[in-house]
C-alpha cells in the first residue's frame, strides 16, 4: 500500500509491539484476568500498544470469517492506490455467486457497486461479496489468495496461512490470536478513512433478502463504544469475534482496546466474553498520556551540527495502560547513542524511551528528531571534532 515514511514506521512499530510478550509487570501488581470462556483470546490497549491479557495467543486456529479482515485489507489497499474505486462495479461470477454459507445474495445478473461489495463482505459476512471483490482486486481467487499470504507475511504475521478469501473450513487455512491482533491493528493504522464500514448496523442490497442485513457484531448493538469490527464462525472454528471500542476519560480521550475472542460456544457467548474483557480492560487499567505528539521527549546535546541540541519526541502521543491506581509509578528514561553527531533528518530514528513500572519495563516507544539538524560549515565542525577528541 502507499504510506508516508512515518506510517511504514508506525506499522513496524505497531508490529514490533504485538510480536512482543505480554507486558511484563509485576506478578504482584498485575490485575488478574476474568475467566474467560474461549479457546484462546487477546487484549490490547491500542492506545499504549500493551497487551493486557492473553491466552494461547500462538495456538493456530481456523479464522473462519475473520479471513475477511485480510480480504479487507487488500480491497482497501486498492482503493487507496487507486487501482479500484468505491463506485465501480464489478460482475458476479458463477463461482462467487454458489458459495456457500454466509451470504450478500448477489447473482450473475447483476453489476454491483464496490462499495456495496464492501458493506455485504463486513456486514452480512457474505461470502459471495467477498469472491466477487477477490476476483476483483486479484484477477483470479488464486492470485488474490497469494496477495493475502504476501501481506501477512509483510506485517510479520508469522503464523498464518491462507488458502481462501472468506474462511470456509480448509486444510492448512489457519491464524493465531496474536496474528489476528497484527492485522486488525494495522487495518485501523493504515485504512482509517475505510474503517468506518466496521460500524453499519444494518445493510442489505436492493433485491435481496430483508431478514439478512443485520450485522452479526452483537456488541454494536449493546456497547455504543464499540464500533468494530468482525465475526466469525464455523463448526471447526468455533464462535470468534474481534471487536475493538474507543472510550473518552477526563485524563485521556478517544481510548482504545481491541479483544480478541476466538473458539466461544455460541454466538452470545462470544459477545458476552468480548464485553468482559473490554470492560475489564477499561477498569483494570488506566491509560497515561506521558507526553503529547510532537512535543520533545528529551533535548540532548549535538555535534557538528548549526544548532546545539536535538529535539526528540513522537509524532503520536505516548501513552501508557498501567494497573488502576499505579500511574505515580511510572519512570520513563531515554536511551541514545552518545555522541549525536550531525546532520539528522526531522523523523529519523535517534532513540528509545523505555517506560517502568518500578523496575519492570512496561513498553518501548521510538523517539524521533521532531526537527532537522544540519551539519554545521567546515570551523564548526572541527571545533567539534577537537572537543571530541579532548573528552
Amino acid at each position: 500500500m502507499l504510506f508516508s515514511s512515518f506510517s511504514r514506521f508506525l506499522g513496524t512499530a505497531l508490529l514490533a509491539v504485538v510480536a512482543a510478550a505480554a507486558p511484563a509487570v509485576h506478578a504482584q501488581q498485575a490485575p488478574q484476568p476474568p475467566e474467560v470462556a474461549a479457546k484462546s483470546y487477546l487484549l490490547m490497549d491500542v492506545s499504549a500498544h500493551q497487551i493486557l491479557a492473553a491466552k494461547e495467543i500462538d495456538t493456530p486456529v481456523e479464522p473462519a470469517s475473520l479471513t475477511k479482515l485480510m480480504s479487507a485489507y487488500l480491497v482497501f489497499d486498492a482503493l487507496k492506490s487507486k487501482k479500484l474505486s468505491l463506485t465501480q462495479t464489478l460482475p458476479v461470477s458463477d463461482r462467487a455467486w454458489k458459495m456457500p454459507g454466509s451470504r450478500m445474495f448477489i447473482d450473475p445478473k447483476m453489476q454491483v457497486p464496490v462499495e456495496d461489495l464492501i458493506k455485504g463482505m463486513i456486514v452480512q459476512s457474505g461470502n459471495d461479496a467477498t469472491m466477487a471483490l477477490a476476483e476483483g482486486v486479484g484477477g483470479t481467487v488464486e492470485h488474490f489468495v497469494q496477495l493475502m499470504n504476501d501481506q501477512a507475511k509483510a506485517l510479520g504475521m508469522k503464523n498464518t496461512s491462507y488458502r481462501n478469501p472468506e474462511g470456509l473450513t480448509e486444510a492448512g487455512h489457519t491464524t493465531t490470536a496474536r496474528d489476528l491482533a497484527t492485522l486488525a491493528m494495522r487495518l485501523m493504522t493504515d485504512f482509517p478513512e475505510y474503517v468506518h464500514y466496521y460500524t453499519i448496523k444494518k445493510y442489505r442490497y436492493p433485491g435481496t433478502p430483508a431478514s439478512n442485513d443485520t450485522n452479526r457484531n452483537a456488541l454494536l448493538f449493546r456497547d455504543p463504544t464499540v464500533d468494530g469490527l468482525k465475526t466469525g464462525h464455523t463448526n471447526a472454528a468455533g464462535y470468534c469475534l474481534v471487536a475493538t471500542a474507543k472510550r473518552d476519560f477526563p485524563n485521556l480521550q478517544g481510548r482504545r482496546l481491541l479483544s480478541v475472542v476466538l473458539g466461544a460456544a455460541s454466538e452470545n457467548a462470544r459477545a458476552n466474553e468480548s464485553q468482559k474483557l473490554l470492560n475489564w480492560g477499561y477498569t483494570a487499567y488506566e491509560g497515561v498520556k506521558l507526553f503529547d505528539a510532537g512535543k520533545a521527549v528529551a533535548t540532548p546535546k549535538v555535534w557538528k551540527g548549526k544548532t546545539a541540541e536535538l529535539k526528540l519526541g513522537s509524532s503520536t502521543p505516548i501513552i501508557v495502560a498501567v494497573p488502576s491506581g499505579l500511574a505515580g509509578q511510572v519512570k520513563t528514561e531515554v536511551a541514545r547513542p552518545e555522541p549525536l553527531i550531525a546532520p539528522f533528518k526531522q523523523g529519523q530514528r535517534v532513540a528509545t524511551l523505555k517506560v517502568k513500572l518500578g523496575e519492570q519495563q512496561l513498553s518501548e516507544v521510538p523517539l524521533v528528531a521532531l526537527e532537522p539538524v544540519e551539519e554545521a560549515g567546515f570551523l564548526g565542525r572541527a571545533w567539534d571534532a577537537m572537543r571530541l577528541w579532548i573528552q
